[in-house]
């Protein structure tokens, strides 16, 4: 198939794009670049020998989009581009409703003019808000607690709504904790400023660029004190995108979760890298920031039976393709 792929420059995107190009799929990326590097691009080619076709454009653009789509002859979309910091969803609320809600409007109208009826959707597990029970289900309860995950759940809503009047073939993939990097360490997470992500944020120190890790709350009711969260191989998680587009071809709709069902603390991952990496992370420990949970991890049974898809990677490999991607580019993507 010819897949576009929007923010396919990014951190998940890219990895995706890789898998794509080696099961055989042509692939067109369409980005704006506001938090990705055009260098991706050189690394996708390096690892698949394959260059994909790249528009730069803004998922705003319906235009740009559908010229895109009836161009290129594109059977379906894997739609990342959208912001997602948390903390500024918050202070700008208004360009993350415009950005993740109105772009992904403009993307299915575009998608609907030129016929193109699959879509693979990054949605988040911060549609569930604070655990009423653990782990997470897809019928767990939805009630996001910030601005970032309702906009999720709004483009969540709007495709069942779609799906239902016989418009679209959509799959809505409930991401938890992607971590890690592809194993050539070519491509990795590489966040402009402050990272919001703790792997990122370790990484840098111990590459040298911060001197310390600040741990939020150790008073958490969990093994450890510090919070615990479940975190998926970014690869295994781009294989699970590739798995929901093979889903959509004789199937309308799917809701899921993609994460390992099992959760890891601070502390253990910090102690995982610092095993993986050869190098002393320095701690400190400070107060718990508002609205963070204490524990959250994924009920995985659904996407095992319904896709045939289950994370492999562990937790020592994702901090080993992590600890590759940073030492190899400490100074991330070279623009």
């Amino acid at each position: 198939m010819t897949i576009m792929v929007t923010g396919g420059a990014g951190y998940i995107g890219s990895h995706t794009c890789i898998e794509l190009i080696q099961q055989g799929h042509e692939v067109v990326i369409f980005d704006n670049f506001c938090n990705s590097h055009v260098e991706v691009i050189d690394r996708v080619t390096q690892i698949t020998k394959i260059t994909p076709s790249v528009v730069r454009g803004d998922i705003r653009d319906r235009e740009a989009l559908q010229t895109t789509l009836a161009k290129f002859g594109c059977d379906g979309v894997i739609h990342f581009a959208g912001l997602k910091s948390v903390a500024d969803s918050v202070r700008e609320p208004l360009d993350y409703y415009d950005n993740n809600v109105v772009g992904t409007v403009k993307l299915i109208e575009a998608m609907r003019n030129v016929g193109a009826t699959k879509l693979v959707f990054s949605s988040s597990a911060t549609v569930y808000g604070e655990p009423i029970r653990l782990p997470y289900d897809e019928d767990h309860p939805l009630a996001p607690i910030n601005p970032y995950g309702q906009t999720k759940l709004i483009v969540e809503n709007m495709l069942k709504d779609m799906i239902n009047s016989g418009g679209l073939r959509a799959a809505i993939l409930r991401y938890f904790n992607p971590v890690g990097s592809h194993p050539s360490g070519l491509i990795g997470e590489n966040p402009n400023g402050v990272p919001n992500n703790l792997m990122p944020f370790v990484t840098q120190v111990a590459v040298g660029k911060r001197p310390h890790l600040n741990v939020f709350g150790n008073d958490y009711n969990t093994p450890d004190g510090t919070g615990v969260r479940d975190y998926v191989h970014v690869v295994d998680l781009a294989i699970g995108h590739l798995k929901a587009l093979e889903y959509l071809q004789t199937n309308r709709s799917i809701c899921v979760n993609l994460g390992t069902g099992r959760g890891t603390s601070v502390l253990e991952l910090v102690r995982a890298f610092s095993n993986a990496s050869n190098r002393e992370i320095p701690v400190v420990f400070a107060p718990r920031r508002a609205g963070d949970l204490a524990s959250y991890y994924a009920n995985v049974e659904m996407a095992k039976k319904t896709l045939g898809w289950s994370a492999s990677r562990g937790l020592d490999e994702m901090c080993r393709d992590a600890w590759s991607w940073q030492s190899k580019n400490p100074n991330g993507y070279i623009s």
